[in-house]
């Protein structure tokens, strides 16, 4: 057997073009060529490439477990680079904290927080809005899966039906209730005294004076004499009720019938069902919860039950309309 005559270090440089005699310094072409131009395994690529890579659970796994589709539909997102992770196009093997990344699906961030859950329900009369009532009336806790432990957003009153979130997103939540994001909710009131004249209506749109300050205007609409559609976004106790009492028109019923995005007229009263991943995403949307991810301060559950079960908390946030 005759072996191939070994080449010399000092000739090596002839074969490839450069010259990498002792007085020369290695040149490499590009991340994966070793000092002398050559380029490695591709599985020698992968692996240091996905050492660079920050800790955590894969990305297709975790948008595949909120609802994105199979793995290999969220591996085709990625590689497509639909996906970005704080910014930056996700590659494959990208694995990410979903307590801190802000992951986003063509421009949208995404929920990627384990174990959230937000829940619509379709509030029936003469149930409360509290976790827990002393006196042993139905809340709304009743109506939803007793575990996650999640609390209402906002409130309506017991004599109020209608659309309610409850989840145990703590930060979502809490947006959704502060006024300045001015995420409007939408009520179909139907009033005593018959249909409102152009002047009552005027002055619900203009704002009306109760003892807690002016209103800030609202939309109104009469699509039938005695019914009003009446959209606010501040949440002041009974505020819906107090702006009607003031033109001479009390309330006879009263039933919330959208927040922000959300709407479904073929949720019965005392049913639920789970928000869709295209409607957590229009509230995220709506709350402007862009900044989610990255934050270490993000409100708890237990913030959301402060605030919702509060009885004198500040009249800007969401209260019994």
């Amino acid at each position: 057997m005759h072996l191939p005559p070994q080449i010399p270090p000092s000739d090596m440089g002839q074969l490839s073009g450069q010259d990498h005699g002792p007085d020369k310094e290695p040149v490499a072409t590009d991340d994966f060529t070793d000092d002398f131009g050559v380029e490695p395994p591709l599985w020698e690529q992968w692996a240091a490439r996905n050492a660079e890579l920050p800790g955590g659970e894969r990305l297709q796994k975790v948008l595949a477990r909120i609802g994105w589709g199979s793995r290999r539909v969220c591996e085709d997102l990625i590689a497509a680079g639909r996906v970005t992770v704080n910014g930056e196009v996700a590659v494959l093997g990208r694995r990410v904290d979903p307590d801190r990344d802000l992951v986003e699906v063509d421009g949208g961030p995404v929920g990627v927080k384990p174990g959230l859950v937000h829940y619509l329900i379709n509030k029936p009369f003469g149930v409360v809005t509290t976790a827990k009532d002393p006196q042993g009336r139905p809340t709304v806790m009743d109506v939803v899966p007793a575990e996650p432990r999640v609390f209402p957003v906002g409130r309506l009153d017991r004599d109020t039906g209608g659309l309610l979130i409850l989840t145990n997103d703590g930060e979502l939540a809490n947006r959704l209730m502060h006024p300045r994001h001015g995420v409007d909710k939408e009520y179909l009131v139907e009033v005593e005294q018959g249909t409102v004249a152009p002047g009552g209506l005027r002055q619900l749109r203009e704002g009306i004076l109760l003892e807690d300050g002016l209103t800030a205007p609202a939309k109104v609409s009469q699509p039938d004499p005695g019914v009003l559609r009446i959209t606010i976004h501040e949440g002041r106790n009974r505020q819906v009720r107090r702006m009607c009492e003031a033109i001479g028109h009390p309330v006879r019923r009263l039933v919330r019938t959208r927040i922000g995005p959300i709407s479904d007229r073929n949720l019965a009263p005392g049913a639920w069902r789970e928000l869709t991943l295209e409607e957590r995403n229009q509230l995220i949307a709506a709350v402007g919860l862009a900044s989610r991810a990255g934050s270490q301060n993000g409100s708890s559950a237990s913030e959301v039950a402060v605030v919702s079960d509060s009885s004198d908390s500040d009249h800007g946030y969401d209260r019994a309309p």
